[in-house]
């Protein structure tokens, strides 16, 4: 797949605390292992909905468990308390937020990364197994490009457009960018049933996860015209409702969860396209293997 790069620009997302990597062997320090190593996540957060969707297609739940967390968290600095004794044993007198996703080292009792695009590349190099890599040989451009264009052409632009302060002309500009980068898509996938290969890969995971962030987060802060010209791009949205079908993807797709983290975050003002719903995410989710989706332990 050809993706024209969009502009680089500063990530709204704070840098990780913690950023070790799982290598090949002891001389490492961090390496493969079963059962060393453990994911902490919240499915409401998009990166914890990729790192989630991610360990499922790998088939990862005794080599390297999941614990998943409350949607909202439980600290006032916007932390979860149960991951406090991590990040406190991690680094002394840490002061900031003990966020997920966390991967950490049974072994140690510390964390390894919580870097979300790190710790999917690892578990697939590191634990993959005899399952299709999501990161297939020769694929990581394609996947960094469309990485770029979920991040800055749908997750940044709809912020934006969506945005109460700034300039009419900002917000207007943000939403002809989404719409581009929407109606790319929406070519690219005629005939396709995946965005690069044959096979469910990480490129899929990246634009399926800010789908769904652009129909249950996003939409809430644009007008009714808006999401409409958003939902008139019916191949990708024929897509995201396919890959909500797979149990990979929709049995980790809390959306109670994702409504109370965006109200519990949220700053903004609900415009009217809050009342128009794109896909009916929670049948689809449970087609195909006919259970609902997983939902975050409160």
């Amino acid at each position: 797949m050809t993706v024209t790069p969009l502009a680089a620009h500063a990530s709204d997302r704070p840098a990780p605390a913690f950023r070790g990597r799982i290598g090949r062997d002891a001389r490492s320090g961090h390496y493969a292992v079963p059962g060393r190593y453990r994911l902490h996540l919240s499915t409401a957060c998009p990166d914890g909905l990729r790192i989630a969707v991610t360990h499922s297609l790998l088939g990862l739940d005794t080599v390297c468990p999941a614990t998943f967390l409350p949607a909202v968290p439980d600290c006032p600095e916007g932390g979860h308390s149960a991951l406090r004794p991590l990040y406190e044993a991690s680094a002394h007198r840490y002061t900031g937020p003990a966020v997920a996703p966390v991967l950490s080292d049974d072994w140690s009792g510390r964390i390894v990364s919580t870097h979300a695009p790190d710790i999917m590349r690892d578990l697939a190099r590191r634990f993959g197994g005899d399952r299709p890599s999501p990161y297939p040989c020769g694929a990581e451009s394609e996947i960094e490009a469309v990485e770029r264009m979920c991040a800055q052409g749908i997750e940044d632009a709809a912020q934006r457009a969506g945005s109460a302060g700034g300039e009419e002309s900002e917000r207007t500009a943000a939403l002809e960018t989404l719409l581009e980068t929407l109606g790319s898509l929406e070519r690219w996938l005629v005939g396709r049933t995946y965005m690069i290969r044959d096979e469910v890969t990480a490129a899929d995971v990246e634009l399926w996860v800010a789908l769904v962030q652009l129909d249950t987060v996003h939409r809430n802060h644009l007008d009714a015209g808006a999401v409409q010209r958003i939902a008139g791009h019916p191949t990708l949205w024929a897509y995201a409702r396919r890959l909500a079908a797979h149990p990979a993807f929709g049995r980790h797709l809390d959306l109670d969860g994702i409504a109370l983290r965006h109200h519990a975050r949220c700053q903004g003002l609900e415009a009217a396209g809050a009342a128009v719903q794109i896909l009916d995410w929670a049948a689809h989710a449970s087609d195909g293997n006919g259970a609902g989706p997983q939902v975050n332990r409160s």
